[in-house]
C-alpha cells in the first residue's frame, strides 16, 4: 500500500531541482568560450588551466604575454585583486586561482553589477597552487560596478 509522505516528497522535489541546476551549470560552462592570458614562465597557470579543463570540460585558448598586469588593468580588475593570470569567460573576467565551481555558478546565475571574480595573490591549496597538502583559507571576490563582495569562501 502506498502512503503519502509530504516530507519525502519535498525532499525529492528539492533533490530534483538541485540536479537540474547542476546540469544547467555544466551546460552553460561547457558552452562558454575561455581565453586565458598568462606569463609564459608561470607554471601554476598551467595547473589551474588543467583544473578548469577537467572540472568544466572546457576548451581553453591560452595567450602568452609578458604583461599580464596590463591585460588585467584593461579588463577592469582592481589592482588589489590581481594575480598571475586573467581569464575571459562568457563576458566575465576571472582573475587568479578561482575554483571552477565558482566560475560555473557565476555563468549560471549572472549576478547584476558583477564584472568578474578574483582570488587575489596565490593562496596555497587553491586550484593550481596545490603544495603538498598545505592549504590557506581564501575568498573569491566578485567585483564590478556593483562594488566588491565575497562570492565564496574556501577555508580548507
Amino acid at each position: 500500500m502506498l502512503s503519502f509522505n509530504p516530507g519525502k516528497s519535498a525532499r525529492l522535489r528539492l533533490a530534483g531541482a538541485a540536479l537540474t541546476l547542476l546540469a544547467a551549470c555544466s551546460g552553460v560552462a561547457q558552452a562558454t568560450t575561455y581565453t586565458m592570458y598568462r606569463d609564459p614562465g608561470c607554471g601554476c597557470c598551467k595547473k589551474w588551466a588543467e583544473h578548469m579543463r577537467s572540472a568544466l570540460k572546457a576548451q581553453i585558448t591560452v595567450v602568452e604575454t609578458r604583461d599580464v598586469a596590463a591585460v588585467a588593468e584593461q579588463r577592469g580588475v582592481p589592482a588589489a585583486l590581481r594575480s598571475c593570470h586573467t581569464l575571459i569567460a562568457g563576458g566575465y573576467v576571472i582573475e587568479g586561482h578561482v575554483p571552477a565551481a565558482d566560475i560555473a555558478r557565476l555563468l549560471a546565475t549572472r549576478p547584476r553589477g558583477v564584472t568578474g571574480l578574483a582570488v587575489p595573490g596565490m593562496p596555497l591549496g587553491s586550484p593550481g597552487m596545490e603544495a603538498g597538502g598545505e592549504k590557506q583559507p581564501y575568498q573569491v571576490i566578485a567585483f564590478g560596478p556593483g562594488g566588491r563582495r565575497v562570492f565564496s569562501s574556501h577555508n580548507r
